[in-house]
C-alpha cells in the first residue's frame, strides 16, 4: 500500500498546501491594504518575526498576538479586523482529501502535526465542518499534534521526536508529508519517511492506487 517501505504504519500529515489549501501571500495582501507604501515591508516579513512564532509556540495567547501586532504595525486595528486579515489566508479543503483520509484510516494510524495557532486552528475547523459536516478533526486522525499546544514548531526536530515518543512508533515506521522541504530535511533527520507535497493534487496522486 505504502510506495516508500513496507515498515510504514503510521502516516503523518501537515496541514496547510497538504489537507487544506492555504496562500499566505493573501493576508500580506490584505494588512497592505491598510498600510502605506513605506510600511509594506512590515507586512513582508511578518510571517517571518518573533511575534508569530510566538503565537504558534503558545508563547503568547491570542490577545497578546493581537496586541503585538498593533504594537508592530503602530495602527490601531480592531480585533475583528485583525482576525480577518490572519485568516484571509485559509482557503478550502477539497473534498478528495477527507475522502482520502477516511479509506486511509480503515488500514493506518493517522496523525496531523501542524504549525498552527488558536486563532487559524478554529476556523480550519469551522470550515472543515462547514464544507464537509465533520465536527472536528480528531474525527479524521487518531491524534492531532498542534505547535501552539506542543510549545515547539517544524522544522525544529524536537517536535518529530516527541511525535514519535507518542504515538508508541519508531522513527521508520513514520511517513510525514509536507509541503516544506526544511521541515522534510529535518524529520529524514530525526530518522522519518518523508514525501514533498509539490502541488494540490501530489497527496491524493501519491494514493492514487488506494481503492
Amino acid at each position: 500500500m505504502m510506495k516508500s517501505n513496507n515498515n510504514i504504519e503510521f502516516l503523518i500529515f501537515d496541514m496547510g498546501n497538504v489537507i487544506i489549501d492555504i496562500d499566505i501571500s493573501l493576508t500580506i495582501k490584505e494588512l497592505k491594504t491598510e498600510l502605506a507604501e513605506n510600511e509594506f515591508l512590515l507586512a513582508d516579513d511578518f510571517l517571518e518575526s518573533a511575534l508569530h512564532a510566538d503565537f504558534e509556540t503558545g508563547a503568547i495567547d491570542e490577545m497578546e498576538f493581537r496586541n503585538g501586532i498593533r504594537t508592530a504595525f503602530k495602527k490601531e486595528w480592531e480585533d475583528v479586523w485583525i482576525d480577518k486579515a490572519w485568516n484571509t489566508l485559509l482557503l478550502t479543503i477539497p473534498k478528495e482529501r477527507i475522502a482520502l483520509l477516511k479509506a486511509l484510516r480503515k488500514k493506518h494510524k493517522l496523525y496531523l502535526l501542524s504549525n498552527t495557532n488558536s486563532i487559524h486552528f478554529k476556523v480550519v475547523e469551522e470550515i472543515l465542518k462547514r464544507d464537509h459536516g465533520d465536527e472536528s478533526f480528531i474525527s479524521l486522525f487518531d491524534r492531532i499534534f498542534l505547535s501552539y499546544e506542543m510549545g515547539l514548531k517544524k522544522p525544529d526536530k524536537r517536535i518529530y521526536e516527541k511525535v514519535v515518543a507518542e504515538i508508541g512508533a519508531k522513527p521508520e515506521q513514520c511517513l510525514f508529508f509536507d509541503d516544506l522541504e526544511e521541515n522534510l530535511k529535518s524529520a529524514k533527520e530525526v530518522g522519518l519517511e518523508t514525501h514533498h507535497i509539490t502541488h494540490p493534487k501530489a497527496l491524493v496522486d501519491y494514493f492514487s492506487h488506494v481503492q
